[in-house]
């Protein structure tokens, strides 16, 4: 089993040097999050949660451009993955994603994911002149160009959204850069089935994350998919036992989240206190479930 530490909501000064705790601990990798910008009027609802809103961010929530970090972060480190839990996709043009991912990849060995979503705030769209509605189909076709500019040599794109003449992007990735796909509709787990190099769950009981995982599975079935590496990356609300994660490795969930600090010690926490939160965990889960 990998664990992945989520830095959602982690204070800007105190980023640095948490992911470096981090990466001395055992643990796989981290996540961080993508908004570009706050909305001081908003209506539109978030699709996890019952009220509609978002857990726990507010207008002082620290968003820094994920690639930019991920860079940042790489430099200091050098065992753990950055993904992006999720990147706002068909929110931006593809080959801006495709040369950032791919110049971050390049210098720090691969160790990032391209964790993706739809989006669900319509006004951070209007803000960009992107059509919310279409968005399903951008993402898709996004997917396809910065799979492309990833493989090296030159390409060409001619599609409904973005068109282009054979070009070549360097520097290119020594692999492309594995795109995650975020979500829990019917349309996010589809394309998690067609096209993703892995899932990564909005956070699920135990039970609901097998029986996703169950879908999963069957969908790339039907996609004839099965035999290619898969990776699902699930936060889960529920207490675990030791017993409760190789009931997830059976089902074929590979990684589990250490979900964010203020979910689990409050909010305003010092770097101290998550040293020690991160080391009980390193010591109390991932070294008892690997051991």
């Amino acid at each position: 089993m990998k664990f992945w530490q989520s830095l959602f909501l982690v204070e800007g000064n105190q980023i640095i040097d948490t992911a470096k705790i981090v990466d001395g601990l055992g643990f796989d990798g981290a996540l961080v999050s993508d908004h570009m910008l706050h909305l001081e009027h908003q209506e539109s609802k978030y699709l996890y949660s019952e009220d509609g809103k978002p857990p726990q961010f507010s207008e002082h929530t620290v968003w820094p451009e994920c690639w930019s970090l991920m860079a940042a972060l790489a430099a200091v480190t050098k065992n753990i993955r950055f993904a992006t839990n999720v990147f706002i996709l068909p929110l931006r043009h593809p080959i801006e994603v495709a040369k950032a991912t791919g110049s971050v990849a390049y210098f720090c060995d691969n160790r990032i994911v391209l964790g993706a979503g739809a989006g669900w705030m319509k006004e951070e769209f209007d803000a960009f002149g992107v059509d919310f509605k279409t968005r399903g189909k951008r993402y898709d076709e996004c997917i396809e160009v910065i799979r492309k500019l990833h493989s090296g040599g030159y390409v060409e794109h001619h599609g409904e959204f973005f068109d282009f003449p054979r070009v070549a992007m360097t520097p290119c990735p020594t692999k492309p850069v594995p795109i995650y796909i975020g979500g829990l509709s019917g349309p996010a787990l589809r394309r998690t089935a067609r096209l993703g190099d892995g899932w990564i769950g909005p956070g699920q009981t135990i039970d609901d994350a097998i029986a996703t995982a169950e879908q999963l599975h069957k969908m790339r079935a039907e996609y004839g998919r099965s035999n290619e590496p898969f990776d699902m990356v699930v936060p889960i609300y529920d207490e675990l036992k030791i017993d409760d994660y190789k009931r997830m490795e059976d089902a074929g969930i590979t990684s589990i989240v250490s979900l964010p600090f203020n979910f689990i010690l409050g909010p305003d926490t010092t770097l101290e206190q998550k040293r020690v939160y991160l080391e009980n965990y390193a010591d109390n889960v991932i070294a008892k479930v690997n051991g």
